[in-house]
């Protein structure tokens, strides 16, 4: 048994020195250099907003907002430190899909990107329909509750009525 845990050890603790090598190296970059875009889900017509820290302290980026049709734009420091901020309409004729937006730090030339989704329905809050279905089948006295109780009333009286003229032709009282 103490030799199937040795085996199994091994290529663990192998396995863990490689994560833990790897992961510092990961890490340290893991934040820096993305583009954050929000909202991430807009409709055409909107503004969305860019932010990044990959551009320094007081870094300044020029912007491209050009596959969702927007051109280009300006991020400049924001009130964070550290952080470059931009902003951009998207165009009513903008096409649902994900684009890309892009933008290069002026100091050092760096290209950091996000993603951008455009849809036709707003995604803030969500849409309920309303009103009746109009499918011709039903519905007949409407969406209206005082109605409906009075067509549920006359079918009760209705089927009152046959159960009782049922049962007087059973016992042959005639009717």
């Amino acid at each position: 048994m103490r030799r199937t845990a040795r085996l199994l050890t091994g290529p663990a603790l192998a396995l863990a020195a490689a994560g833990l090598v790897a992961a510092p190296a990961y890490g340290a970059g893991a934040h820096t250099g993305d583009l954050e875009v929000f909202p991430s889900s807009v409709v055409p017509g909107e503004h969305a907003t860019v932010t990044t820290t990959a551009c320094g302290k007081r870094g300044t980026a020029a912007g491209d907002a050009g596959a969702v049709g927007a051109g280009q734009f300006t991020l400049a420091p924001g009130a964070h430190a550290g952080e470059a901020v931009g902003r951009f309409r998207v165009p009513p004729s903008a096409q649902p899909g994900t684009y890309e937006i892009v933008a290069r730090c002026a100091a050092d030339d760096r290209k950091v990107a996000g993603d951008l989704v455009v849809t036709l329905t707003p995604v803030r809050g969500q849409v309920h329909p309303r009103g009746s279905v109009k499918t011709g089948v039903g519905g007949a006295l409407g969406p209206d509750p005082v109605q409906t109780a009075a067509g549920v009333a006359a079918l009760a009286v209705a089927a009152a009525g046959g159960t009782w003229l049922l049962h007087r032709r059973a016992r042959g009282d005639g009717i």
